[in-house]
C-alpha cells in the first residue's frame, strides 16, 4: 500500500518563469507599507506608547478573564494583562491616564479597589511604576536595532555559509517580510508592542530556515548538473524541496490558526502576525529569495570531464 503524499515526488513546477509576476506583487506590498506607516502609522501599544505598570499577587492562581473583565468596565483605556513569574503573578500595564501623576495615580487606586471588590483584600501589590514617553522611545529605539542586528547577523552567515549573491537574496526576501508584516499591523490597526517585535525576529528566522534549505539544495545541483541552465536548475531545486516546504509550513498553520481561533484576545494580534509571516516568508523563499540569484551573476564551475546529467 502506497503511502498518502502531499506533494508528489517529481513535481516540475516551473517557478522561475513567474518571477516578474512575483516581482510585481511582492512590489505592490512594498509600496503599500511604505505609504501606510506614515500615513496611518502603528497602534503602539503601551510598550512604546507609554503608562501604567502594576504587578500583583494574588491570593491565588490568576484569572486574567476575570481580571481582565474587570479592569477593562472601568474606562482606563488599553489594558494588557500577563502572568509573570508565577500563576498567582500578574503584570497588569494601563494605558497613560490624564492629569499627570495625579490622573495615573487617581488610575492605580480605581484599579486596585476594583480588583479588591471581585477577588478580595488579599492582593499584593510588588510594584507600581509609571513608563513616561523616553523610556517607551528608548524601548521602541531598542526593538529596531534588534531587528537590524538580526538582519546583519543572518547576512554575514549566509554569506560565509554561501556565496554572496546567496546573501543578497536571502536579505532581500527577509526585508521584504519585515516591512510587509509592518504593513499588516498597519493596514489591520493590529497592537504593536515588544509581542510584535519577538513576531517580527521569528517571522525573520522562518523565513531564513526555509530559504537555507533550498539555497543548500541549488549548492548541491550547481556541483551536481554544471551544463544545466540556471533557471532550470533553481526551478529543480525548490521543486526537489516542495514537499518539506509545504509540510513545514501547513503543520505550523495549523497550529497558529487554532491559535488565532481559540488563543484569545491576548494572543490573537501576536498570532496573527506569525501566521501572516509563515504565508509569505514560504512566498518569498520560492518567488524572491530563489530567483534573484539569477540576477546576480551568480559564478560557476567549469564543466569537467565528467558531467552528471539530469
Amino acid at each position: 500500500m502506497r503511502s498518502f503524499r502531499l506533494i508528489p515526488d517529481d513535481t516540475r513546477i516551473p517557478f522561475v518563469r513567474y518571477r516578474y509576476w512575483a516581482y510585481a506583487f511582492s512590489s505592490a506590498l512594498v509600496l503599500l507599507t511604505l505609504i501606510l506607516l506614515p500615513t496611518k502609522g502603528l497602534n503602539l501599544g503601551i510598550d512604546f506608547r507609554g503608562g501604567i505598570l502594576i504587578e500583583a499577587g494574588m491570593p491565588g492562581p490568576a484569572d486574567l478573564g476575570a481580571m481582565r473583565s474587570t479592569l477593562g468596565n472601568l474606562d482606563l483605556g488599553e489594558i494588557a494583562l500577563q502572568e509573570f513569574g508565577a500563576p498567582a503573578n500578574v503584570l497588569i500595564r494601563v494605558e497613560s491616564q490624564p492629569g499627570g501623576e495625579a490622573g495615573q495615580l487617581a488610575a492605580v487606586n480605581k484599579a486596585k479597589t476594583a480588583l479588591a471588590d471581585r477577588f478580595g483584600d488579599d492582593i499584593s501589590y510588588r510594584r507600581v511604576e509609571f513608563v513616561g514617553p523616553k523610556v517607551s522611545a528608548d524601548l521602541l529605539w531598542a526593538s529596531a536595532q534588534a531587528m537590524f542586528y538580526a538582519t546583519l547577523a543572518i547576512l554575514i552567515y549566509i554569506w560565509f555559509r554561501f556565496e554572496w549573491q546567496f546573501a543578497i537574496g536571502a536579505i532581500v526576501a527577509l526585508v521584504h517580510d519585515a516591512v510587509t508584516t509592518l504593513g499588516l499591523f498597519s493596514l489591520f490597526g493590529l497592537e504593536f508592542n515588544l509581542a510584535s517585535v519577538a513576531a517580527v525576529l521569528t517571522i525573520i528566522g522562518y523565513s531564513t530556515n526555509d530559504t537555507v534549505v533550498i539555497y543548500d539544495r541549488v549548492r548541491e545541483n550547481l556541483r551536481r548538473y554544471k551544463a544545466m541552465p540556471l533557471p532550470e536548475l533553481i526551478d529543480r531545486s525548490i521543486n526537489e524541496t516542495l514537499a518539506r516546504t509545504v509540510m513545514t509550513s501547513l503543520t505550523t498553520l495549523l497550529a497558529l490558526v487554532a491559535l488565532v481561533l481559540f488563543g484569545g484576545p491576548v494572543i490573537r494580534d501576536f498570532t496573527i502576525a506569525i501566521t501572516w509571516g509563515v504565508l509569505i516568508g514560504t512566498y518569498s523563499t520560492v518567488y524572491v529569495a530563489s530567483p534573484l540569484i539569477l540576477h546576480l551573476h551568480l559564478a560557476r564551475e567549469p564543466i569537467g570531464e565528467a558531467v552528471e546529467t539530469p
